[in-house]
């Protein structure tokens, strides 16, 4: 992660050491600095149009960004952890906290117990600052693929999708959105063990976590196979990078397995959320159901399946793009869980935050907007478009995103 967030200089420090690597991070945080601005601004708007429609409403916005749909459920296993939280009754079975990764709150337990902030004010604290390294993952990317113009837009993207008001609820997608792009990160510029060692804590954020350690992984083998000339790294270190990567998700499974006296414990405990794997049978379902109903359709629902097109196709121009083989197996991994997973469709947009390959065509195309104000104008309609589109799903749409 450490070997080129120097770009600024136009080419790599001589520097070593800790003095070495503190100065490359420093001028890797200069050169993302436009892009972090641009990311907190637009993502400002969202949570301001959320605390204005709040307060006509006599909500607290932040309280309900803090404890909304599964926040509640990291919150308790923050203050519980997973024994003490009691399961709640569901159509298909108890909901259970086993359900859930333990990355997310055990950071907020432990930044609770460091610091006079509540649990509630933990986990949003956690997501807003995992949402800020995860945009400069994003920056960082982008701008070693495209330039940093690209990587700018690319990180402002990200923050006025339509979804984007997740970026700013206490959910885990953005610390595991953090340890996932700046996994590939690193396995782009060939850091193989720093890889591996972030693949493994994404895995311990979602279960999601076996889209990074397979792509980290098979990068890792054509790594090993392809490797020739006097810089490639020691073949231990793809080999390393690649055993690490699964450790995290794989260790979560069979914790959970033991604690419920049975290898799929885990996925039994899943069955009433029915997330399961169904080679995208319930999402074709849900597409059929889409087009042919003549009784009333949820925006989300159309916004979603707008979403999952547009995903498609953005693979097939990153595809073309040839974009590095990490970031497309990435992308191509979190794209067939979104897909495949039969869990209710609405959540669908949500599980794609972190395929941030599929920014890249859209923000290489906004690059080529020469006008200033043109391009101010777009952003800024899409984040009010964005912030309008979340203040619906907070505050009217009655299932979670």
């Amino acid at each position: 992660m450490s070997t080129d967030l120097s770009r600024a200089a136009g080419k790599r420090t001589p520097l070593r050491g800790r003095r070495g690597q503190g100065a490359r991070w420093r001028a890797g945080l200069r050169r993302a600095a436009p892009a972090l601005l641009a990311y907190i601004a637009v993502r400002a708007v969202g949570v301001l149009v959320l605390v204005a429609w709040g307060a006509r409403r006599g909500v607290d916005a932040l309280g309900r960004l803090s404890e909304l749909w599964d926040a509640l459920f990291y919150q308790q296993i923050a203050e519980h952890w997973y024994d003490g939280v009691a399961p709640v009754p569901g159509p298909h079975g108890p909901y259970e906290a086993y359900a859930f990764f333990p990355g997310y709150p055990a950071t907020i337990r432990a930044v609770s117990w460091l610091t006079p902030l509540t649990h509630s004010q933990a986990g949003l604290a956690i997501a807003w600052l995992s949402s800020v390294v995860a945009a400069w993952g994003i920056f960082a990317i982008a701008d070693r693929l495209y330039g940093r113009r690209v990587g700018v837009l690319a990180a402002v993207l990200w923050g006025v999708l339509p979804v984007a008001v997740v970026e700013s609820m206490a959910y885990s997608e953005l610390m595991f959105t953090a340890f996932a792009v700046w996994a590939v990160y690193a396995a782009m510029t060939r850091s193989w063990v720093v890889a591996g060692t972030l693949s493994l804590l994404a895995g311990l954020c979602r279960p999601t976590g076996v889209a990074v350690a397979a792509a980290i992984g098979c990068a890792a083998l054509w790594e090993l196979i392809t490797r020739r000339g006097p810089d490639a790294p020691a073949w231990w270190r793809p080999v390393l990078g690649g055993l690490i990567a699964p450790l995290g998700f794989v260790g979560y499974i069979s914790w959970v397995g033991y604690v419920k006296g049975s290898w799929d414990g885990y996925f039994k405990v899943q069955e009433a959320w029915q997330s399961k794997f169904d080679f995208g049978h319930s999402t074709m379902k849900s597409f059929i159901r889409l087009l042919g109903r003549s009784d009333t359709v949820w925006l989300p629902q159309v916004v979603v399946a707008v979403v999952l097109g547009c995903a498609v196709l953005l693979f097939g121009i990153s595809v073309i793009q040839r974009q590095p083989l990490v970031l497309v197996l990435f992308s191509a991994f979190t794209l067939v869980l979104a897909l495949g997973d039969a869990s209710y469709f609405t959540s669908r947009a949500r599980f794609l935050l972190p395929a941030i390959g599929l920014l890249m065509p859209a923000a290489a195309a906004l690059a080529r907007v020469r006008t200033k104000a043109t391009l101010v104008l777009l952003i800024a309609g899409a984040a009010l478009g964005s912030a309008a589109y979340g203040g619906f799903l907070v505050y009217i749409y009655p299932d979670a995103p």
